[in-house]
């Protein structure tokens, strides 16, 4: 690793630092503003049992010390207690929500690309031919319609009508809709990625030399052609792990899924705090990493990349 790799390293992550610092203080003052408690919900509470609350939680102190304070123990990687998961802590719910959320979105994830760089490579090869035109098609209504209607189409064919699978996503069995919805919206997005960079390299200089040199068909596109569209897809896979792993809200709640998604939206739903922050905490650091792996991915795919 050479000194400017190191350094681009060193700023990247950095700025990802940076960021994640402003979306926690984004995020924590955001939440303190909107009017209302975690404890409003509780049934006919005195005046006097939310303020015990409150002194409980930390939750009567002046803002800028609870920020200071939450600062402080979320470097330690200690997000508190849960106001409404009574005697559970934020991370350990996070960590049970994650396993399943993690082989969610790892399994939709693999599908997506494979499939999707698979489907991308005929469609590119067989350019305006009748394979092309369907992938194309079925691609764009795949991009076009959100995740919760393919979700609920799916499972009113598979649960309702025919009765397959499941609707509850605590099974193995369950998981197989939710994963299905999650892949395909990122499938055909990286289809549609891998045809367009993958013509474009094929239109190259280097690409017409190595066929007037008699390079063998399956060497130019295994070797040369593919490997060099490569690099959107993975602009665009680092971010989508995360967003699959973490962003699945809709999914998990319309198949049932125990994952984080799910914790999330109940924490909102609850104005649990502490739930909410760790949440929002693992969320921008999952996004920020991935980006910063993608980044560096590059410099592995096409060396003639200079990491500045």
């Amino acid at each position: 690793m050479n000194s400017k790799t190191l350094l681009y390293i060193l700023k990247r992550i950095g700025l990802a630092i940076l960021t994640v610092w402003i979306v926690i203080t984004i995020t924590f003052f955001v939440m303190h503003a909107i009017p209302g408690g975690p404890f409003m919900s509780e049934k006919a509470i005195t005046p006097a049992a939310q303020a015990a609350l409150e002194a409980k939680y930390g939750l009567d102190k002046p803002l800028h010390q609870q920020y200071f304070t939450y600062l402080r123990d979320a470097l330690r990687f200690d997000f508190g207690p849960s106001l409404k998961q009574r005697g559970r802590m934020v991370v350990d719910i996070i960590a049970d929500g994650m396993k399943t959320s993690v082989k969610l979105g790892l399994i939709a994830a693999g599908i997506a690309g494979v499939v999707g760089i698979v489907l991308g490579a005929v469609a590119a090869l067989r350019r305006n031919k009748l394979v092309d035109k369907v992938i194309m098609v079925i691609t764009t209504a795949f991009v076009s319609m959100p995740s919760f209607i393919m979700g609920s189409l799916l499972l009113v064919l598979f649960t309702v009508s025919l009765t397959l699978l499941p609707a509850n996503g605590t099974t193995w069995k369950g998981l197989i809709l939710p994963i299905i919805t999650l892949s395909l919206y990122p499938m055909a997005y990286i289809t549609r990625l891998t045809r367009s960079s993958m013509l474009d390299v094929l239109g190259q200089d280097y690409i017409r030399t190595a066929k007037a040199k008699g390079v063998s068909s399956m060497n130019i596109i295994f070797g040369h052609a593919l490997k060099n569209s490569l690099i959107p897809v993975i602009t665009y896979f680092g971010p989508m792990l995360a967003y699959i792993v973490t962003g699945s809200l809709v999914v998990e709640q319309i198949f049932a899924v125990p994952g984080i998604g799910r914790s999330f939206i109940t924490s909102i739903t609850n104005r649990d705090y502490p739930m909410v922050m760790g949440t929002t905490i693992v969320l921008a650091v999952l996004i920020v990493v991935m980006n910063l792996i993608s980044d560096i991915l590059y410099k592995v795919v096409d060396p003639r990349i200079n990491l500045e």
